[in-house]
């Protein structure tokens, strides 16, 4: 056999081998999930916002209701869809927050839903995380989210965000 043929099968393998890992590759990432099963984070807009710093009671406040520490066992559930969110500078204590809609779209109730999202700045240096949950979603429902921001609004210029859950 020359050389040149055996040339031309080893990068006829390279190649599919190639073709092969992205193919399996595009399978495993069809629900969300990337390949290393963390969910994908979608990007949400800020846009120009202007809004002073909370005062120390507002933040005392804001503080009360913010979540930050995530659930154990949640993971990507199908039947659990962001319908919308959008970043919306509230007047009073809540300030910073992000809200939307997360749709249930199965036939059974989800024992917890977490919406996750991360704040960064200009620089593109991630400055927060932040989420809401709640328990015992209803099968086909819907639930509306709030999540609190504690950040400055001056200094957050873009998020993302996810829903993760633990299905029953």
């Amino acid at each position: 056999m020359s050389d040149e043929r055996a040339l031309t099968r080893r990068s006829l393998l390279v190649g599919l081998t190639g073709i092969t890992g992205v193919a399996l590759a595009g399978c495993l990432e069809d629900d969300g999930v990337s390949l290393d099963g963390n969910p994908q984070f979608e990007d949400g807009e800020v846009g120009d916002v202007d809004g002073d710093p909370r005062s120390a009671e507002e933040m005392t406040a804001a503080e009360s209701v913010a979540e930050q520490d995530t659930h154990e066992g949640v993971t990507r559930v199908q039947s659990l869809g962001l319908e919308d969110h959008e970043f919306v500078l509230e007047d009073d204590y809540l300030g910073s927050t992000v809200q939307g809609t997360v749709e249930n779209t199965d036939s059974s109730r989800i024992e917890l839903a977490e919406v996750r999202v991360r704040v960064y700045n200009d620089a593109g240096d991630q400055i927060g995380r932040y989420l809401a949950s709640t328990g015992d979603l209803a099968a086909e429902t819907t639930w509306e989210f709030q999540v609190v921001i504690l950040e400055d609004p001056a200094d957050i210029a873009d998020y993302d965000i996810t829903v993760v859950g633990t299905p029953t």
